[in-house]
């Protein structure tokens, strides 16, 4: 069971800096493509090794896109204030 919430837990916090990468690239580029789904290989590998149910691929997916949007939007954008 702890692995369970482990997993979500780093398939969320994962995606929030994929989502701050993402955030800047023109919509479905290669590269927004990419940062979408980077995270797949690393999430799948530790659902395989601590042998997770696929039951809860559809929760791993919820929580990477909340991740995504976490990052994308609720973290300040960094700007340079040139005069």
């Amino acid at each position: 069971m702890k692995y369970i919430i482990i997993l979500h837990v780093f398939a969320f916090l994962i995606n929030i800096w994929f989502g701050y990468l993402r955030r800047d690239k023109r919509k479905f580029s290669l590269a927004w493509f990419i940062y979408i789904h980077l995270s797949i290989p690393l999430i799948v590998p530790l659902r395989l090794f601590w042998e997770i149910s696929p039951l809860s691929i559809p929760s791993l997916i919820l929580c990477a896109i909340g991740g995504q949007i976490v990052g994308a939007r609720l973290i300040p954008k960094c700007t340079v204030q040139r005069n």
